[in-house]
């Protein structure tokens, strides 16, 4: 693996060198963009938009607009904003993880302990245990303030979560949400008795991404040669269903059987 962010976390006085890699892999297959004439690969390109020759990346500078011409920032610029930030990840308070809620969950990450950190990184994975808390801070991760939590992931290693700031969730309000009505006393009744029916102890290693899994199928069969069969997807036709009989129908049918761990 290869680290995104050097620093360190701190809090209070204690400062933990860290290194910081990313937790996950994309499980979605990697698909080429090709012409559809002659099946060549298709490139992108940084284009000048005034004289259409391509710049190359060690050219390109960022600029913010500012009264009809461009401001440009360098490194140093970045760095000046919020110079603490751009090697520290500050703890600025702790909390129970449950209070924050999934909206603001971004992507995970896991920390590493660099030479002289282990004592430190311990520790704070223990005391983290100890009282069930969380810590939350910000730092700058690619020339952006980020908001973030760190917990234990288990006995031995902690993981980062960046969080998305308040002002980067849309208004609610925005959404056509039905009118504010009870629902009739018999059908939460079947929904509660639905839900506690398929109830469970959440085990993610019985989630696959079956996705990928058919589509590299399909795939290897076109290579041979072979025809697809197309499967159409009904829509939902819109009509007026009646609830009752749905969640009468859901509570009668076999509870899948789960696979041994």
């Amino acid at each position: 693996m290869k680290a995104i962010w050097n620093g360190a976390i701190g809090f209070g006085l204690v400062n933990i060198p860290i290194k910081i890699y990313s937790a996950t892999d994309d499980s979605n297959l990697d698909l080429d963009m090709l012409d559809s004439h002659d099946l060549s690969n298709i490139k992108f390109k940084r284009v000048n938009e005034k004289s259409g020759k391509e710049v190359k990346y060690s050219e390109i500078v960022k600029g913010y607009m500012v009264d009809d011409h461009y401001v440009v920032l360098d490194k140093s610029d970045f760095e000046a904003a919020s110079p603490e930030k751009n090697k520290i990840f500050s703890i600025e308070q702790f909390v129970k993880e449950e209070e924050i809620d999934s909206v603001y969950f971004e992507k995970p990450y896991f920390l590493e302990p660099q030479k002289n950190g282990e004592n430190p990184y311990r520790l704070l994975i223990k005391a983290l245990k100890k009282t069930g808390m969380v810590g939350v801070g910000t730092f700058v991760m690619r020339d952006k303030e980020a908001l973030a939590l760190v917990r234990p992931y288990n006995d031995d290693v902690l993981v980062m979560n960046k969080l998305r700031f308040p002002q980067e969730i849309r208004d609610v309000s925005e959404l056509k949400l039905p009118t504010k009505k009870d629902p009739k006393p018999a059908e939460l009744k079947m929904a509660i008795s639905l839900i506690e029916q398929l109830s469970d102890v959440f085990k993610p290693e019985e989630f696959k991404d079956t996705y990928a899994e058919k589509l590299l199928k399909i795939i290897k069969q076109k290579a041979k040669g072979k025809t697809v069969k197309r499967v159409e997807v009904k829509e939902d036709s819109g009509k007026v269903v009646d609830l009752m009989a749905q969640l009468k129908a859901s509570l009668e049918q076999p509870k899948k059987v789960k696979k041994a761990s």
